[in-house]
């Protein structure tokens, strides 16, 4: 299978996700496997000429679906160092109000 080994799942192991196995997966690394949260819509047929290829897209959406991620917000050092100066002069002005009354 081109995303994880179901048997490995169920025992909670690390799993490498085989990118060059499919096309698909190959599209679709930055979201399966990177730092972004990923919503996978899976459109199927209720035709019978198509049931193999509706079975497979399940599998494929089921499969996609046991992947966690743990997305963390990108911030570079200056945007970092910004932020934290901004939270500690918004202490300050509170202290320095609380000092007047």
């Amino acid at each position: 299978n081109s995303l994880a080994d179901e048997e490995r799942l169920l025992k909670g192991e690390k799993i490498h996700v085989p990118y060059r196995q499919s096309k698909l997966t190959r599209l679709l690394q930055d979201s399966l496997g990177g730092n972004s949260k990923t919503l996978f819509l899976a459109c199927v047929s209720p035709s019978d000429a198509n049931v193999s290829e509706t079975i497979s897209t399940l599998h494929y959406a089921n499969r996609a679906r046991n992947i966690k991620n743990a997305p963390t917000k990108n911030m570079d050092a200056i945007s970092l160092e910004l932020q934290k100066l901004r939270s500690f002069n918004h202490v300050l002005q509170c202290e320095l109000i609380k000092a007047r009354f």
